[in-house]
C-alpha cells in the first residue's frame, strides 16, 4: 500500500497540515508513523478528506461527520454506492439551507425580520420589539440560517 507524507496529502487535498493533524486527533482520519515519527497516510485518505470537506460544506458538525464516517466500511475507500447512501441523509439539510438562503436573498432589500431594530423599517415590522419574546438573535431568520455550529 502506498503511503503519502502529510505535505503531499495537504497539497492533494487542499487542506492545511494542521487541519490534517486536527482531523486525526478527532478520529476522522488515521495515519501510521515512520520510525522517526513522521505521519504517513494511505492514499484512500484523500477520498475520506473529500467526504469530510463535503460534509463541512453541508454544515455538519465534526461529531455528525464522525458518525457518518463510522457508517462507512473499514479497510477500503468508500464506493459510489457508499457515498450515495451516506450523502442521501444530507439532502434534506441542503434543501432546508437552500430554501432559507433563497428567502434571505429575496429579503435583502427590505427588513428580513431579524428583530434587531437597527433599521427604521424594523420598527414597522417589529413594533415594540415583539420578536424578543422568542429569544435573542435573529428570531425571524430561517432556522437553517440561525443554526449554530459548535467549535470543531
Amino acid at each position: 500500500m502506498e503511503l503519502l507524507a502529510i505535505g503531499e496529502v495537504a497539497t492533494r487535498s487542499g487542506m492545511a497540515p494542521s487541519a490534517l493533524r486536527y482531523y486525526e486527533s478527532q478520529g476522522l482520519i488515521e495515519a501510521t508513523r515512520t520510525p522517526g515519527g513522521a505521519r504517513r497516510y494511505p492514499r484512500s485518505v484523500l477520498r475520506r478528506l473529500a467526504v469530510i470537506r463535503a460534509a463541512r460544506n453541508v454544515g455538519l458538525t465534526l461529531p455528525e461527520i464522525r458518525s457518518a464516517l463510522g457508517a462507512l466500511p473499514d479497510g477500503r475507500p468508500p464506493t459510489v454506492r457508499d457515498w450515495a447512501r451516506l450523502s442521501k441523509d444530507w439532502r434534506d439539510r441542503l434543501d432546508e439551507q437552500i430554501a432559507a438562503l433563497t428567502q434571505l436573498r429575496n429579503g435583502l432589500t427590505s427588513c428580513i425580520g431579524c428583530g434587531c431594530l437597527s433599521l427604521e423599517r424594523c420598527a414597522l415590522s417589529n413594533p415594540g420589539d415583539i420578536a424578543s419574546r422568542d429569544g435573542a438573535g435573529a428570531r425571524w431568520l430561517a432556522p437553517a440560517l440561525r443554526r449554530t455550529t459548535p467549535a470543531g
